[in-house]
């Protein structure tokens, strides 16, 4: 993106200069990191509590953890620069790591999760989605990710979730 560096600049101005909007995207980035791995937690454990330990909870286990590693190796291997190493900027979430950007992980991760919900429970589902679009949109703001890195991983998690959810 040519005007990337101007772009970033004029979004992170506008938060810097308005503390509440600030906060308020650190506590959600925060929040995401927190709350998802309780919902999905939960989704085991109710299922669990409803089938016992069958096919189902394995299900819930083994699709986010294999799409998990496949999708860390795949980062590993394509090691794309994070946006505060090609421009100048200073991110609004705190990330120092360079490298593997994408696709985004915690989106991708959130996303599984909630196709997993999805699969339980469509209104769950739904929500958690629109949830996990909002995580992207954070990542993209606190200058972490290229907005390409989080629509490939909420795209890579759908698609996961698809292939052996709702299949």
């Amino acid at each position: 993106m040519k005007n990337y560096q101007e772009w970033y600049d004029h979004i992170a101005g506008k938060i810097k200069n308005n503390p509440l909007f600030l906060r308020l995207l650190r506590v959600f980035n925060r929040f995401m990191t927190v709350v998802m791995p309780i919902v999905y937690l939960t989704l085991l454990v109710i299922t669990y509590l409803q089938e016992g330990l069958g096919k189902q909870v394995l299900m819930y286990v083994f699709v986010p953890a294999s799409g998990f590693v496949i999708l860390s190796l795949l980062r590993k291997k394509l090691n794309a620069p994070r946006p505060y190493e090609v421009w100048e900027i200073v991110p609004l979430l705190d990330r120092d790591s360079p490298g593997q950007s994408m696709p985004s992980r915690h989106v991708f991760s959130a996303t599984t999760i909630s196709m997993a919900c999805l699969h339980a429970s469509l209104t769950m589902g739904m929500i958690c989605l629109t949830l996990s679009a909002f995580l992207g949109l954070v990542r993209v703001l606190g200058g972490v990710h290229f907005p390409k890195d989080v629509v490939v991983g909420y795209i890579c998690g759908l698609v996961w979730g698809v292939l052996f959810f709702l299949f």
